[in-house]
């Protein structure tokens, strides 16, 4: 969902890519499923069989093939993980980089699926949110089967495997994460930054930057009112929307921001912002920049990119089983060497650091950047003060956006 630079990479981020490569490369992808050739589809379940269900997944069989669709720039640049699941499993991967963001995704499956066809992959990316909310809401992501999440439930965290978006991890386990909360430039602001009010400091008029995502956006106006946004409501909405408005219109924000937020905040043309935790981390590793980070102490926002699997997959159990790959403490290190967001497996850390003591050069001072990162590695305590989105399925999602995008439009 959030921006991102790969490790020693080139620079550009998940929504950069969007600017970059337009959304050409999605329909050509929809109908090829990347450079390789779908399989024959599997045979279809018996219309009796549930999909997701016992007897559902006690019919399927592995066919050695899976098509995973993902963000660009989202695993390791030479791919070596799925190499390694291809020598173990047998399944061979079709990855391909065609998911440039949420509703541009949502936008060109969406017809598909209303036809009741395949959609060309088992595995998909996708962020906690409105989609996802949407897709599990018109019964298109196929339940998984909790007997083949063995890495899952050995190596996560325990945040990671209760989540209130998705009860029981029955459609989704993450991919990678990141947190939402404050970052500010200590050329400006020598004195610490600890709470939400900050944001709303006149001190700071403005200097403010905020995002122009309303869900995040919602979710901090809650938050500086105390209220809880997994359990948020209109009412709620309509309280943080209007405390968001005041600030607006005390003079304090600067400007609602996507992607270029960091370069506001690092020229000083924003002092303090919102802002993703990731880019925080890859701004002062690239950038030479020194911008501070917190999760302020009322609390901050959680996304997470879920892998899932579209209700009419041909290849679920090979789908299954590359999901639960990525649980190995060996195999989420090297993920996280290469992505630097929150990962799921504690376990993790050690590799990455020993792997770290290993390198030379510039490869030993990255990763040991990644190894001792609090923003990459989060305490037990931030993770307490982080919050999901609030429920905005169905009817309920055009009703939030009427609260929140008067403010920023406004």
């Amino acid at each position: 969902m959030r921006n991102k630079t790969p490790l020693g990479g080139t620079g550009y981020r998940r929504r950069d890519a969007l600017a970059l490569a337009g959304l050409t490369g999605l329909a050509a992808g929809l109908a090829a499923a990347g450079c390789g050739t779908v399989p024959a589809p599997a045979p279809a379940p018996q219309p009796s069989v549930v999909p997701g269900s016992a007897s559902f997944w006690a019919r399927q069989r592995k066919h050695n093939y899976v098509n995973f669709a993902n963000w660009p720039y989202y695993i390791d640049p030479d791919h070596a993980t799925l190499r390694e699941f291809t020598a173990a499993t047998g399944i061979t991967v079709n990855y391909t980089e065609i998911i440039q963001e949420n509703e541009s995704w949502f936008s060109k499956i969406s017809p598909i699926l209303r036809k009741g066809e395949n959609i060309g992959y088992d595995v998909m990316v996708i962020t906690d949110g409105f989609q996802f909310s949407e897709l599990v809401a018109l019964n298109e992501l196929l339940p998984l089967d909790q007997r083949l999440m063995t890495n899952f439930y050995a190596s996560a965290a325990p945040q990671f495997k209760k989540r209130s978006f998705d009860p029981g991890n029955t459609y989704s386990i993450p991919w990678a994460s990141g947190s939402t909360g404050i970052a500010w430039n200590p050329k400006f602001i020598k004195t610490p930054i600890t709470s939400m009010n900050d944001l709303w400091n006149p001190a700071y008029k403005g200097k403010v930057g905020m995002m122009s995502d309303v869900q995040d956006l919602g979710n901090f106006g809650m938050i500086k009112l105390g209220i809880d946004p997994e359990t948020s409501g209109p009412a709620d909405w309509r309280a943080a929307a209007k405390v968001l408005t005041q600030q607006r219109d005390a003079g304090l924000v600067q400007g609602y921001y996507q992607q270029p937020y960091l370069e506001a905040l690092a020229s000083g043309k924003t002092w303090i912002s919102m802002a993703w935790s990731g880019d925080i981390f890859q701004q002062n590793l690239s950038g030479g920049t020194d911008l501070k980070f917190v999760i302020p102490k009322e609390g901050g926002t959680i996304w997470t990119d879920n892998m899932v699997i579209p209700r009419r997959a041909q290849n679920p159990v090979d789908a299954m089983m590359l999901i639960d790959w990525y649980y190995q403490p060996k195999i989420a290190a090297q993920l996280t060497e290469a992505i630097n967001y929150i990962p799921s497996v504690p376990a993790a850390r050690t590799i990455v650091a020993a792997d770290a003591t290993k390198a030379k050069g510039a490869d030993k001072q990255l990763l040991s950047e990644v190894a001792r990162s609090d923003l990459v590695w989060l305490t037990r305590r931030e993770f307490d003060r982080l919050h999901n989105y609030a429920d905005v399925s169905g009817k309920r999602q055009q009703e939030y956006i009427s609260f929140f995008q008067p403010v920023i439009s406004g």
